[in-house]
């Protein structure tokens, strides 16, 4: 099998890209490098086996189809994209760009080119907005969706928030139409937050990670105090890499039955947390009362958003093997071994 992996030197697609060298698969990465921590994973797949790579900015489109007219791939995994909410707020431009143009140079390369690929988007649980309409009980430590103990499922409707809800949901709204238009073969995953090695997080994006680092410097007396975003009752379904990284793979041999179609990806309920809860994970585990203060809420941020997975279940039998427990362990392990060798900050 032949993977274009688009931001393949990122969080997800460093840890995708790792399983397909591991697995003997012919790679290759698109990536231009300007993510934090992008250095970092290239270097380390470079280590894991041969592959190739090109610097090159999805915003292209000659750049792009030249790629996939090329290496002529099986499978392309799309997750090159502007990642932060914050980003798209401050510059609507660039996250338009990137985001949506970006996916559409990739649908038009393999429509073009490559028809027969099987083609995968990485979308966001933001396509749904802040989901204010929904009832949501305020309990000591979390929110909860009173109506949907379950999570929230792939019906409740299409709201886009902020640019960047925008930009990602436009884009997938072109994969699932990509498919009923074009007949290609697309699938559409709707992620809840992800974690795990390799993610180099910052205060924009990725919030295990960050609390985790934050937490690790306090634990060795070199950080400061940081924030927490409102009350720090915000719940999401936290879900670790390997996991994802698993499903991916596996939703190749279930393309037929799924093209076409969303669906959402997290943890599940038994995964799911608040930023509160994840401090006193922390605090407790590492042996460290943490210090931090509360700011203003993000624009836009749900509340609560815990993915009910019945449908990826149905179609894939895919299910999280890692629980919160121990993937935090696991991620608090890789931060650690990042502060001390100086490339968390980098």
């Amino acid at each position: 099998m032949k993977y274009l992996i688009t931001g393949g030197c990122g969080f997800l697609g460093a840890n995708v890209a790792a399983r397909i060298l591991l697995q003997g698969g012919e790679l290759a990465i698109l990536d231009n490098l300007s993510r934090k921590g992008s250095v970092n994973n290239l270097e380390w797949l470079r280590a894991q086996g041969k592959f190739a790579f090109h610097d090159r900015d999805i915003r292209s489109a000659g750049a792009v189809t030249a790629l996939v007219q090329g290496f002529q791939p099986d499978v392309v995994f799309h997750f090159a994209g502007q990642v932060a909410m914050t980003t798209s707020i401050r510059d609507p431009r660039l996250d338009f760009e990137v985001n949506l143009l970006g996916s559409l140079n990739v649908l038009e390369a393999v429509r073009l080119h490559r028809p027969s690929a099987v083609t995968i988007y990485s979308s966001t649980n933001k396509v749904y907005g802040d989901l204010v309409n929904l009832r949501c009980e305020e309990q000591r430590r979390r929110y909860a969706l009173s109506d949907f103990p379950a999570g929230v499922p792939e019906t409740i409707g299409l709201d886009f928030h902020s640019p960047y809800g925008c930009s990602k949901g436009g884009a997938d709204q072109y994969f699932l139409d990509y498919a009923r238009i074009f007949g290609l073969s697309t699938v559409v995953f709707r992620h809840s937050s992800m974690y795990g090695r390799q993610q180099f997080s910052t205060v924009d994006q990725g919030w295990i990670g960050w609390f985790c680092e934050q937490a690790v410097l306090q634990s060795r007396g070199q950080g400061g105090e940081f924030t927490v975003s409102g009350n720090g009752k915000q719940v999401r379904d936290v879900v670790h890499v390997d996991d994802v990284a698993a499903l991916y793979l596996s939703t190749v041999e279930h393309a037929g039955a799924m093209s076409g179609r969303a669906f959402n990806i997290g943890g599940g309920v038994e995964n799911s947390l608040s930023i509160l809860e994840l401090l006193d994970i922390l605090s407790s585990m590492l042996g460290v009362s943490l210090s931090w203060r509360h700011i203003p809420p993000r624009e836009s941020d749900q509340r609560v958003f815990v993915a009910d997975l019945t449908r990826v279940k149905a179609a894939t039998g895919w299910a999280p093997r890692v629980d919160k427990q121990a993937g935090i362990r696991r991620m608090v392990d890789w931060v650690a071994g990042g502060v001390l060798r100086g490339v968390a900050d980098d």
